[in-house]
């Protein structure tokens, strides 16, 4: 195994905070009459590795370095974002006639599946692999169990702080992430060397090619949008929640980078997560036990609970150093500008545990609009919610995903179509008939510039899109006015924000340009939504947006 460069490995003491012990460290010995699960033997004893002792042999592998905060530091290679071009589902009795086949679900055939998995497991002979048992979903009655399978310590640790504390000692699903492991696209079925495979009927998942940790919780959440919806009429959400002081519910639909993280890790509101979960008759949950924050431009000052949070055994990935210390230059984008801090929700002051919450009251969906054209903050009656959550648009920002340098439009159906095994709709009627049932205020904030569209106005500031936030959450946003182009209900004052910033023609240098721009735009969620009509009811159409055309 390579080693990483300037490899610095400092003693290391007993982490300062409890840590779940169900890691373990083995030697590998596959078994050929197992259908899922290897047989591992322990490499001294059965005793469970801690996070510390993870961190530990994480440094004295080389595989990362120190913070001066005591993160580990790691870099994930040549992969620094999700390969959505290289993921794949088996093709199944199960997933056959269910999965929406396409670029984004990808099938291969079980006996290439099988035939990968033979040779992840010979790879794995007599090699150090680190195992941890683990569970997604918080809520008990819609658990599941994994056991992830890596050879990296760190990424060990990374599932102990993403995921949830089980003492399921035979957990349902297996995960192996190789990261130096490689497909042979000629007879494996990827299309390259790096690959994620999700066997349902084995019940197995199998990465290799990369080190980039995300691409594990994103297989969970991909497996879990397949198997609620079908087998327990659960809703899965790619979004963030926190609750009020009074209890109330919100959550932040968004695409990475589009502010999830961010606007969910609020003082004054307790987070239940920040990226993945669950509706049921109940209430919500998370998915995970968590957070996988970016930390690109990340301050104190605009940020400070994920700021904090990026401490004592938190990973953080592929952040440079400031020159002769060890203190991270979370404004370097040297590496990537997709930069990452793993770590667990009780890092998070306040957090709730266990994560699960009421119904929500409050519905946020955030798009960061490289346009410039849409309005900081509208309220949306629920055929228009489905309408956006069915187009999902929002500006995909550099590094997020493999070949992204700089910002650009895209629409991704239900703000996280590369997730979705399931046909879109089947989640966005979901989601109407939640909003009907309960009486949810739904809300399209707008993350992203204003006074222009990208590289010639500039991004909201974060502080106005979290007065916007509150005033919402607290009833204070109360008049509104149609949007000419859009048709949602734009705000027209918001406490704490320039009235003139609500309106975003007010906002650019031509009014004429601003017009042209947001037509173009208005044409471009007409054609993006043509592959939807005919299958949504009549009043998702009422309101969408429409060009205007002056003189």
């Amino acid at each position: 195994m390579k080693k990483f460069a300037n490899t610095f490995v400092p003693s290391v003491t007993e982490l300062p905070y409890p840590v779940p012990a169900s890691s373990r460290i083995y030697r590998f010995i596959p078994s050929f009459f197992m259908v899922n699960a290897p047989v591992l033997q322990p490499e001294t004893d059965s005793r469970p590795a801690s996070a510390a002792e993870l961190l530990e042999k994480a440094l004295l592998r080389g595989e990362g370095v120190l913070t001066d905060t005591g993160a580990l530091r790691v870099m994930t290679g040549r992969f620094t974002g999700r390969s959505p071009k290289d993921r794949f589902w088996g093709s199944d009795a199960f997933t056959r006639d269910r999965i929406a086949w396409g670029d984004v679900n990808q099938a291969i055939r079980p006996e290439q599946a099988e035939g990968l998995f033979r040779k992840m497991e010979a790879y794995l002979k007599g090699r150090e692999v680190f195992v941890r048992n683990a569970r997604a979903c918080a809520a008990d009655d819609y658990r599941l169990d994994v056991r992830v399978v890596t050879t990296l310590a760190w990424q060990s640790l990374f599932v102990s702080h993403l995921f949830i504390e089980t003492d399921n000692t035979a957990p349902e699903w297996t995960i192996y992430s190789i990261p130096e492991f490689e497909a042979d696209p000629q007879t494996d079925g990827t299309r390259q060397g790096n690959f994620t495979v999700i066997d349902v009927a084995r019940k197995r998942i199998l990465i290799g090619g990369t080190g980039y940790a995300g691409e594990i919780k994103k297989a969970v959440f991909s497996v879990l949008n397949l198997l609620l919806p079908v087998e327990r009429g659960v809703l899965p959400m790619h979004c963030s929640v926190n609750v009020g002081k009074q209890g109330d519910t919100a959550v932040f639909f968004g695409l990475s980078g589009t502010g999830k993280t961010t606007l969910s890790a609020d003082p004054d509101r307790r987070l239940v997560g920040d990226d993945e979960h669950g509706w049921s008759d109940t209430g919500v949950f998370n998915f995970e036990g968590g957070c996988y924050a970016k930390a690109i431009g990340l301050s104190a000052e605009r940020e400070p609970q994920i700021f904090a949070a990026v401490r004592d055994g938190a990973v953080l990935e592929n952040t440079p150093f400031i020159d002769g210390t060890r203190t991270p230059d979370y404004a370097s984008d040297a590496i990537t500008e997709n930069t990452r801090a793993a770590y667990p929700l009780t890092y998070i002051q306040g957090a709730l545990l266990p994560s699960v919450a009421g119904i929500p009251e409050n519905i946020f969906f955030l798009t960061a609009d490289a346009f410039g054209v849409l309005p900081p903050v509208s309220r949306l009656t629920p055929g228009q919610a489905v309408y956006h959550f069915l187009s999902g648009f929002t500006s995909k920002l550099a590094g997020t995903e493999v070949g992204v340098t700089e910002p650009c439009s895209t629409f991704s159906a239900c703000f996280g179509a590369a997730f979705l095994p399931l046909d879109p709709v089947v989640y966005a009627e979901m989601l109407g008939e939640k909003i009907r049932k309960y009486n949810v205020n739904v809300w399209l904030v707008n993350t992203g510039w204003t006074g222009g569209g990208y590289g010639t106005g500039s991004r909201i500031p974060l502080r106005y899109t979290r007065a916007m936030i509150s005033a919402a959450l607290e009833g204070q946003l109360t008049a509104f006015e149609p949007d000419e182009v859009f048709g949602v209900a734009r705000a027209v004052h918001c406490p704490g924000v320039p009235d003139e910033l609500l309106c975003p023609r007010l906002t650019w240098a031509s009014a004429g340009e601003y017009l042209l721009q947001a037509n173009k735009l208005a044409v471009t969620f007409q054609k993006n939504f043509n592959r939807f009509e005919g299958r949504v009811s009549a009043d998702v159409l009422v309101g969408r947006p429409e060009p205007v055309y002056e003189g």
